[in-house]
C-alpha cells in the first residue's frame, strides 16, 4: 500500500476527504516484519483506515497497512513468543507477491512497502507501558473497520435462525 504523499516533514498525509482519522502518533516505535530483522527507531501512526510506520532516521523509509487487512491484534510480553514486549499482528497475505516490491508513486522518492504481504508485524516501543493504550486505539479502530466478508457471511446464517412462533407455524402447516 503506497502512503501516498508525504508533508516535508516526512509525516504521511491523512485523507480527510474520506473520512480518515488520525488517532495516535506513538514516536519510539521500533517494528519488526515476519523473520525480517528489527528495524529502529520510527514513529507509528495510527489512523481510522490503517497503520502506518515511518523511519525516524531515514524519513523516505516507510510501512503502510489497511485495518481491513490486519485479521489479528495482541499485546505480547512472553518472552518465550518474542524478546521483548511487543503489540503483536498478523496481517492477511496475498501469496503470489514478493515482500521486495517497491510501491513507491513516480512523483514520490519515497519507498513504501506494502504490508499486505507479510504475514506477522511486530510493533516495540521504546516504553512498554504504552502497549496495553495502544492496543486500545488498535481495537478502536478495528471497530471501524468491519470485515465486509464477515457481515455477509453473518447475514447469510442468521437465515437458518428461527424462532419458536415460526417453528410452531411451519409444523401446524405441515400436519394439515
Amino acid at each position: 500500500m503506497a502512503l501516498g504523499l508525504r508533508s516535508i516533514t516526512g509525516e504521511p498525509v491523512i485523507d480527510r476527504e474520506n473520512g480518515e482519522e488520525l488517532m495516535r502518533v506513538q514516536p519510539g516505535v521500533d517494528i519488526a516484519l515476519a523473520n525480517l530483522p528489527r528495524e529502529s527507531p520510527g514513529t507509528l501512526y495510527i489512523t481510522t483506515k490503517q497503520v502506518i510506520w515511518v523511519s525516524d532516521v531515514d524519513k523516505s523509509k516507510g510501512y503502510a497497512v489497511d485495518f481491513l487487512s490486519i485479521s489479528l491484534h495482541a499485546v505480547s510480553r512472553d518472552p518465550e513468543a518474542y524478546s521483548v514486549p511487543c503489540l503483536y499482528t498478523q496481517i492477511e497475505t496475498e501469496a503470489d507477491e514478493d515482500l521486495n516490491s517497491d510501491n513507491s508513486d513516480s512523483e514520490e522518492s519515497t519507498q513504501v512497502h506494502d504490508l499486505s504481504i507479510v504475514r506477522e508485524m511486530r510493533l516495540i516501543p521504546s516504553d512498554p507501558t504504552q502497549l496495553d493504550s495502544l492496543f486500545q486505539v488498535f481495537c478502536e479502530c478495528a471497530e471501524l473497520n468491519p470485515d465486509q466478508n464477515n457481515e455477509e457471511q453473518e447475514e447469510e446464517h442468521h437465515d437458518w435462525i428461527f424462532s419458536a412462533d415460526q417453528m410452531e407455524d411451519a409444523g401446524a402447516a405441515s400436519n394439515q
